[in-house]
C-alpha cells in the first residue's frame, strides 16, 4: 500500500507513521516529493492496517497497491523513473543506443569498436567478459581480464559500458569496473543474483527471460528494487516461440504494456531477438516507433570472425547506417540521440 501524507505534514508526524508501520513488520520506502511525502509500504496484508494508518495525524490517504509487483508498479510511482549512466539517461527524452560485441576478445577489438560506435552516435558500449553459453565448449569470455580491457577502453574513448554478471559472488568484482550491470535472459530468475545486484549501487539492465511472462519479468525487477536499488532498466530481447525463422520472437507489444504497468524504463535488443543481421535495422526502427527508451545492438569489427554471435552482429558501416535510418523516427517520437 501507499501512505500519502498531507501537504505540510511535520517530520514528527511522518516519523510516527513510519514507526508504527515498522512495529507492524512492514518494510518502508520513503519518497520525498515537491509537495508531499509518500511512503511505500511492503509486507503481508493485515486486517485493519489501512484504517489504522489512515486515522493517524498527518496522513491524507492510504492507497492499496493491487499489482503483485509493488515497487515496480505505476501505483507506487506515477512519474517515469530515469536512470543515468554517464551522459546517457534512460527514461527521458534521449533514445539511448548501446552498441558493441557480444564478447570481449581483445583490447584492439574493443578500442576500435568503442571509437566507431561512439562516433556513429552510440551513448554506451557493451561487451561480455563473463559469457554464459548454451554449449559448455563455446567461448566463455576473458573474465576479469575482459573487465580490465573494458574499463581501459571506456576511460580512453570516454564512453560508459555495461557488462553481464552471472555469478552472485562476482557482483562486487564486476561493480568495481562496470558502469552498469547486466542480468542476462538466462539469469532473470536467479533470485540470489538479483538480490546481490539490488544491494549494489550500480544501474542494472534486466533482460527478459527466454520464456518469461511480462509479470514474471516485473517480479524479477521487484527483487532488485526491494533491496533498495531503483536504477533498473528493463530489456526486451525476444522470447522463445514455435517460429524457427528467427532466433527468438521480438515481443514489441511488451514496450507499451510495460509502460501501462511500470515506471521503469524499457529498451529493446533487436540483435538477440532476431539472430540475423538483416533484421536488426527494421526491428530497431519498429522499437523506436513503439516507444522504447533505447536499443542494444551488437557490433563487431569483423562479424564473420567473431567468437560469438557473429551472424547477428553489424559491422561499423552497418551500425552507422542503422543510426541514420532510425534518426527520423527518433525525431518524430520527440526524442534525441
Amino acid at each position: 500500500m501507499i501512505v500519502v501524507m498531507n501537504i505540510g505534514a511535520t517530520g514528527s508526524q511522518i516519523d510516527r507513521v513510519k514507526e508504527k508501520l515498522t512495529q507492524m513488520g512492514f518494510g518502508i520506502h520513503h519518497s520525498e516529493g515537491v509537495e508531499r511525502t509518500i511512503l511505500g509500504v511492503i509486507g503481508p496484508k493485515q486486517p485493519g492496517v489501512m484504517e489504522s494508518i489512515e486515522s493517524m495525524e498527518g496522513v491524507e490517504k492510504v492507497v492499496p497497491i493491487l499489482q503483485p509487483f509493488k515497487l515496480a508498479s505505476l501505483e507506487f510511482k506515477k512519474e517515469a523513473t530515469r536512470v543515468r549512466v554517464g551522459d546517457a539517461e534512460f527514461g527521458g527524452d534521449q533514445l539511448v543506443v548501446i552498441a558493441g560485441p557480444c564478447a570481449v576478445e581483445s583490447e584492439e577489438q574493443m578500442m576500435a569498436t568503442a571509437k566507431a560506435v561512439k562516433q556513429a552516435g552510440a551513448s554506451m558500449l557493451r561487451g561480455g567478459a563473463f559469457k554464459p553459453r548454451t554449449s559448455p565448449y563455446a567461448f566463455q569470455g576473458l573474465e576479469e581480464e575482459g573487465l580490465k580491457i573494458l574499463k581501459n577502453v571506456s576511460e580512453t574513448v570516454g564512453i560508459p559500458f555495461v557488462t553481464e554478471v552471472v555469478n552472485p559472488n562476482d557482483v562486487e568484482l564486476v561493480s568495481q569496473y562496470a558502469d552498469m550491470l547486466q542480468i542476462g535472459a538466462r539469469n532473470m530468475q536467479n533470485f540470489i543474483l538479483l538480490k546481490e545486484v539490488g544491494k549494489s549501487n550500480k544501474p542494472v539492465m534486466l533482460k527478459r527471460g527466454l520464456s518469461a511472462t511480462i509479470e514474471e519479468w516485473l517480479m524479477a525487477a521487484e527483487y532488485i528494487l526491494s533491496e533498495g536499488n531503483f536504477q533498473v532498466v528493463l530489456c526486451e530481447r525476444g522470447i522463445r516461440t514455435y517460429e524457427p525463422s528467427t532466433r527468438n520472437t521480438l515481443d514489441l507489444s511488451a514496450v507499451p504494456i510495460v509502460r501501462r504497468l511500470s515506471h521503469l524504463p524499457v529498451i529493446v535488443d533487436p540483435s538477440h531477438a532476431s539472430g540475423k543481421r538483416h533484421l536488426v535495422a527494421p526491428l530497431s526502427r519498429a522499437a523506436v516507433a513503439v516507444g522504447a527508451d533505447g536499443l542494444v545492438v551488437e557490433v563487431h569489427p569483423s562479424p564473420e570472425n567473431a567468437l560469438s554471435d557473429g551472424p547477428q552482429s553489424l559491422n561499423f558501416a552497418g551500425f552507422e547506417e542503422l543510426i541514420q535510418t532510425i534518426r527520423p523516427i527518433v525525431e518524430a517520437m520527440g526524442r534525441t540521440l
